[in-house]
This record gives C-alpha cells, structure tokens and sequence, in this order.
C-alpha cells in the first residue's frame, strides 16, 4: 500500500544486510594503502626540539643515508639541483661566470670607490649626527 502512494517501505533486516555488504565491498575494491611516504622538496622542514630529559629522545638512532641524502639535495640551490633552469625566472640569473675575465687594472671596466674632500666631510657629518641621536 505504501509503494502506492509514493512512499517508500522501510527496509527490512535482509535489505540493510545486503546494502552494508555491498558498500564494505566497494570500500575493499577502491582502498589503497599508501606505505611510502617522501618530503616535498618545495616546503621547508621545521625541526622541533627534543625534550632533555626524556629517555626515548636521549637513544641514539641510526641515521638513515637515503633520507639524509633527500634532505641535503633539497636544501641545495637550484644551479646544483638541476641541470638547466625550470622557470622562466631562473633564467635571469642562471649562468653567473661573468663573460670577460676581471681585471682591477683596467680602468675601463673596474670603478674602484674613491674618496674625496666632499665624501669624507658628509661621512664626518653623518657620523657625528648618528651620535647625537644616540645620546637624545
């Protein structure tokens, strides 16, 4: 009677029974363990620090050489991690060997800082006002 009237029979123990069985058997199909974890080379590692007085903290752990290895290729900069540029920005500043060879005698090419009267009278005075502020 109640199929009739557009409304649904509540399920009976056999219908919960088989609709349970069926979602347990579409969970076990698309379940995955995920055993092998990485480190994003992208976000960097926080190190918390150990308590002092625990004793589980104070064993002396094996270091792992593949882990270690993964951290310090991570911390490299980008020139020693690959071996051309992977953005568009990396490639501003990529080859740095500078194209000639430096010179400091050439005069054309190297402007060494000089000192003149103006220079040194305005690195007093900056000085001497530095230290005014400091004693206010």
């Amino acid at each position: 009677m109640a199929a009739l009237r557009g409304e649904k029979e509540p399920p009976d123990a056999v219908h919960q029974n088989q609709i349970f069985r069926e979602r347990v058997r579409r969970e076990l199909q698309r379940q995955r363990l995920h055993t092998e974890y990485g480190v994003n080379p992208l976000r960097p590692v926080h190190m918390i620090a150990r308590k002092p007085m625990s004793w589980h903290d104070n064993i002396e752990e094996p270091a792992d050489a593949k882990f270690l290895n993964l951290i310090h290729h991570a911390a490299l900069e980008p020139t020693k991690k690959y071996s051309e540029p992977q953005t568009e920005s990396q490639e501003i500043g990529w080859n740095t060997t500078p194209l000639i060879p430096v010179d400091r005698t050439d005069c054309r090419l190297h402007f060494p800082r000089r000192s003149t009267e103006i220079t040194r009278y305005m690195a007093a005075f900056w000085r001497l006002k530095e230290q005014s502020e400091n004693l206010q």
